[in-house]
């Protein structure tokens, strides 16, 4: 078996120990001498050492600054995640904004609509859209317990609808003019013309039996007539335009794309005349020719004439 040569390791690391451990005692005693050549002499030793270790403190100094990067990350992280969160919380209160602002700017153009002063109305929401392809409605939160009549005139806030076609308690149907069912008398201004409005299941409804075709111009206004009663005279419909089959029809005021609010004008019939004493009365069916003068003047005139007739006798 090998024998093992002499361990110098061992002591010379003892001797290398005990060395830096006197060095550095004798540096620490030298430090505390309070003379002024010592301290001069210290002044030299820290401007010829201390400046030259600044490679020793380097990595420690990128080491700090890498800690304190990745604190400010840290907190930039956490900032980031918060903004993101109140960024979601502002999405939802934008579109909750953004929804009542619509609801507001529909509800306000409703009371802009200029209509008759005696006209009150009721206003109702829409609660869903019925329309098929052969009947074109939509439902209102109102009914007959809010004095709802069948036949009234409803609006949105920029032009006429439809007409009540049926009132429950609680919800009532409106008949869109787009209906093939829906028939409204119309003037067509400046002109003053009449026509009937026809729906025909789409979003122009056509105008029929017009008085001088050639005198309109699309763009011409389209109100109510209110002939027949149907509606009251005067409220918008909308505008002329010209199909490309070369019909007349109406550009709807009412925006059908929206439907939300609905106002349903309380209309009253005419006032009937009790005493029909004062008209005159149409001339029988076989008589041809200009209406007799009332009865009343025909007596005048037999007087006047048998007067006549006395003063010519005496």
């Amino acid at each position: 078996m090998a024998r093992k040569g002499p361990d110098y390791a061992a002591p010379v690391r003892r001797i290398l120990v005990s060395l830096l451990v006197l060095v550095l005692l004798a540096v620490f005693l030298f430090w505390q001498i309070d003379s002024p050549r010592a301290e001069r002499m210290r002044a030299a030793f820290i401007d010829r050492f201390v400046p030259s270790f600044d490679w020793v403190m380097a990595p420690v100094t990128k080491l700090s600054r890498m800690v304190s990067g990745f604190q400010s990350y840290a907190r930039l992280y956490e900032q980031n995640q918060e903004l993101r969160r109140e960024l979601q919380k502002m999405a939802a209160w934008k579109e909750a904004a953004v929804q009542l602002e619509q609801e507001n700017a529909k509800l306000l153009a409703q009371n802009n609509v200029r209509i008759d002063p005696a006209l009150t109305s009721v206003s109702g929401v829409v609660l869903t859209d019925s329309g098929t392809a052969f009947r074109q409605s939509v439902l209102l939160n109102v009914g007959a317990r809010d004095g709802i009549l069948d036949g009234w005139a409803t609006m949105d806030g920029l032009g006429l609808v439809g007409r009540i076609s049926g009132v429950g308690q609680t919800t009532s149907r409106v008949m869109l003019l787009t209906d093939p069912s829906s028939r409204i008398p119309v003037t067509i201004l400046p002109s003053g013309q009449h026509a009937l409005l026809t729906g025909d299941n789409t979003a122009l409804p056509a105008l029929d039996f017009i008085e001088s075709p050639e005198n309109l111009r699309p763009g011409d206004r389209v109100v109510s007539s209110g002939d027949g009663g149907v509606f009251p005279p005067g409220l918008p419909v909308g505008q002329v335009a010209l199909a490309s089959d070369g019909r007349l029809r109406v550009r709807l005021a009412a925006d059908y794309g929206r439907l939300e609010f609905l106002r349903v004008l309380r209309s009253h019939p005419a006032e009937q005349l009790s005493d029909t004493g004062l008209q005159i009365p149409p001339p029988a069916a076989d008589f041809i020719g200009p209406p007799l003068p009332p009865l009343a003047d025909m007596q005048a005139a037999g007087e006047d004439s048998g007067a006549q007739a006395g003063a010519g006798d005496d």
